[in-house]
């Protein structure tokens, strides 16, 4: 009955998404499962147990679906892989963990205890979502097109680094918070395709001169960042450019390699 459920819940994952969001849907496969265990833990009777666990499986398949197409699609196609092993790693985990524990509760309180916590808590999990909700689940957005690596003069290799970025803007004071609150964004973006070290810092000679920095490990790092920027994340970019700005001239870009002595 719970295979059947399962299979139930799986043949109907694209009927959930188009017609509710990522958050309703998750509340209504948590009030199924919690339903569908509270049915097996208070019935006597196998044909409504059985009604009970097909609830329960199509609860569970849509659930688990749910959140595995949206770490798909959520995550940049560039660490996509690596997004999904985590959550597949993190959901093992969390079977392992809950097999023992409800088997443990079990075993202590009951079947029908421990069926019924189970229950109740499912049933209270939408809760969850007053203050964690989930993010809406989109298409993955593209990444832009490839950017072409900057000239070098200094003989380097890709594995040389750490690389320092600095980028100078200027901007009029009167415009400054709003440049500040845009680069609190932008950090996240820089952040996000592998930089460290982000800063942002005011020339004390000319207030109107701002100086973005950010590092990479190797060269090799820099290079493969630039062509991670989402269509999004660029345009990001160019707001900050085309808003805040003022030139004379494009904004500067400082690319330089620390180097040890001694």
């Amino acid at each position: 009955a719970f295979g059947a459920g399962a299979v139930i819940g799986a043949a109907n994952i694209g009927l959930v998404r188009k017609h509710l969001s990522a958050e309703a849907a998750m509340r209504c496969c948590a009030l199924a499962m919690g339903t569908g265990i509270a049915v097996m833990a208070f019935s006597r009777n196998p044909v409504i147990a059985g009604l009970g666990l097909v609830v329960a499986g199509a609860g569970w398949t849509l659930c688990w679906t749910l959140l595995n197409v949206g770490v798909q699609l959520s995550a940049p196609r560039w660490v996509a892989a690596r997004s999904l092993a985590a959550y597949q790693a993190a959901s093992a985990d969390g079977l392992a963990l809950g097999s023992w524990a409800w088997g443990h509760l079990a075993e202590v309180a009951g079947v029908e205890t421990a069926l019924l916590v189970a229950a109740a808590l499912m049933v209270a999990s939408p809760l969850v979502g007053l203050r964690l909700r989930m993010p809406p689940v989109r298409a993955r957005v593209e990444e832009g097109s490839l950017l072409e690596d900057p000239k070098v003069l200094v003989p380097i290799t890709g594995r040389d680094g750490p690389v320092v970025i600095e980028i100078e803007y200027r901007v009029v004071q009167r415009n400054a918070p709003g440049f500040r609150e845009v680069m609190q964004q932008l950090r996240l973006v820089r952040q996000r395709n592998g930089a460290y070290g982000w800063s942002i810092a005011r020339n004390m000679a000319d207030p109107d001169v701002w100086i973005e920095r950010y590092h990479f490990h190797t060269w090799h790092d820099y290079l493969r960042q630039r062509n991670r920027s989402t269509q999004a994340e660029r345009a990001l970019e160019g707001r900050v450019i085309k808003e805040y700005h003022v030139g004379p001239g494009e904004v500067r870009v400082r690319r330089t390699i620390e180097r040890s002595f001694g």
